[in-house]
């Protein structure tokens, strides 16, 4: 049977209390909520003492691949998002 779930991300902002990007993941109906920190995001992305927000939109394509390899193999936080971690790159 072939995988129908499609995950597309409409919006990010940066959350400055975690210290993550935080992206919203949509597949049909459903929102996943979705994150990369910023160790992740200068470890892989070159992002030191950048704004995370360039980071992310200069990387988008190869962070939102990731983050579907994560959804489609169903790897989710215990609270059900997901979140890129330097050690997912």
């Amino acid at each position: 049977m072939v995988d129908q779930r499609q995950l597309v991300f409409p919006e990010e902002r940066h959350d400055f209390n975690r210290d993550v990007v935080l992206f919203r993941g949509k597949d049909g109906d459903s929102i996943i909520p979705c994150s990369i920190s910023r160790e992740a995001l200068e470890d892989h992305f070159g992002g030191n003492d950048a704004d995370p927000l360039k980071t992310f939109e200069a990387n988008r394509v190869r962070i939102e691949q990731e983050a579907r390899r994560k959804y489609f193999a169903d790897h989710f936080e215990p609270d059900g998002s997901i979140l890129i971690k330097s050690a997912d790159l």
